[in-house]
């Protein structure tokens, strides 16, 4: 974008009573952000939804002065920005109706040809959630996912920390501008999280981390992954308002479940119960409800290694795959007497030990 284009983006951004949706549609009917500004009254009068209020926004020219501002600010902190209609703008995001006209972004993202998941939880979480959140991580690994949070305390940071540690992408989507860091107890991960991925966010420089924001920012880890996971939630809590923008942009939602009566497991039980979210007890349940395969993301080729130990559960499988030849992965969990997670955790185990190979359509066979 040039820099007036730029400008009259933030400009647009900035004015009261222009949201996402109104501001889409005012460029849309003008052509481009700078055409919003220079058309006509009596043209912008015509359009649906826009009145006296929004009429005066455009006009006002304090709007123009603080975008001017805001826009030297992205300028001398060498922030990215990325309009709605960029081709680096994030494909999920750019189908939500509602998704911010203007991201900015600190770091080092690639999101193209990547699989984007979002995990979010309770800020209180136990040493059961971040023990699978790292578990799910380490074993979800070879897909080479983005893993998007929103940097809090509890199950976020735990997921964005696993997410460094096993080498993969994390995006920190915050509530309040690229300025500052909230909460401060994490200025420890900036660094690292920027080398792996980086910092998103739709608010200015001067917006502070207000509830409001938090409500705002949960939208966009909503629409910009493939899937939400919420691991461990009380009964209320801004996880579960994630988990339900998700359902409402038809994404795939996961919740790990846990016994019925710990305080941080209601709210994931309920979403299970209510048929809001799949159950999700590993990351095998991920690959096989979103049908991902292992070598979309592995470009080298598969090696089958010598002496390779195998547990009883890979022992069947590999005997039948053997004998029968190539096979759905319904009718091996059939034929082995096995529960359908369980053998998908053993394929994909046996996968990355080079015993078998997937093929499309759910399919695989003994190398």
């Amino acid at each position: 974008m040039t820099k007036d284009e730029l400008i009259a983006v933030l400009r647009l951004q900035n004015i009261p009573n222009i949201g996402d949706i109104t501001a889409k549609k005012l460029i849309t009917h003008c052509g481009s952000p700078i055409a919003v500004f220079t058309d006509k009254m009596k043209h912008l009068e015509k359009i649906e939804g826009i009145g006296r209020v929004i009429l005066r926004g455009l006009q006002n020219k304090k709007y123009l002065h603080a975008a001017e501002m805001e826009y030297e600010f992205i300028l001398k902190n060498n922030i990215s920005c990325s309009y709605f209609l960029d081709v680096d703008y994030p494909k999920y995001l750019k189908h939500c109706v509602d998704a911010p006209i203007l991201l900015f972004k600190r770091g080092n993202m690639q999101l193209e040809n990547k699989k984007i998941i979002s995990i979010v939880g309770t800020r209180n979480s136990t040493s059961y959630g971040r023990a699978f959140c790292e578990e799910f991580i380490e074993n979800i690994a070879p897909l080479d996912p983005v893993i998007i949070s929103g940097f809090a305390y509890g199950i976020d940071i735990c997921a964005q920390r696993a997410a460094i540690k096993y080498g993969l992408q994390t995006i920190a989507c915050v509530a309040h501008g690229l300025n500052q860091i909230y909460p401060k107890t994490h200025l420890k991960y900036v660094d690292e999280i920027c080398k792996n991925g980086g910092f998103l966010t739709e608010f200015w420089s001067t917006s502070n981390p207000d509830r409001e924001n938090f409500l705002k920012r949960n939208r966009i880890i909503a629409g910009i992954s493939e899937a939400t996971i919420v691991i461990e939630s009380a009964e209320k809590g801004g996880s579960l308002v994630t988990a339900d923008m998700a359902n409402n942009y038809n994404r795939d939602v996961f919740a790990v479940p846990g016994r019925v009566r710990d305080k941080y497991s209601l709210g994931c039980n309920n979403l299970i119960k209510g048929q809001r979210a799949h159950m999700l007890t590993s990351a095998a349940d991920l690959i096989y409800l979103m049908n991902w395969q292992l070598e979309e993301s592995v470009s080298a080729p598969v090696q089958k290694q010598l002496f390779v130990e195998l547990d009883e559960n890979e022992k069947i499988i590999y005997s039948f795959l053997r004998k029968d030849g190539r096979q759905l992965v319904d009718q091996i969990a059939l034929e082995c007497h096995l529960p359908v997670f369980k053998t998908v955790s053993s394929l994909l185990t046996m996968e990355l030990k080079g015993m078998i190979r997937p093929l499309p359509g759910k399919q695989y066979e003994a190398i």
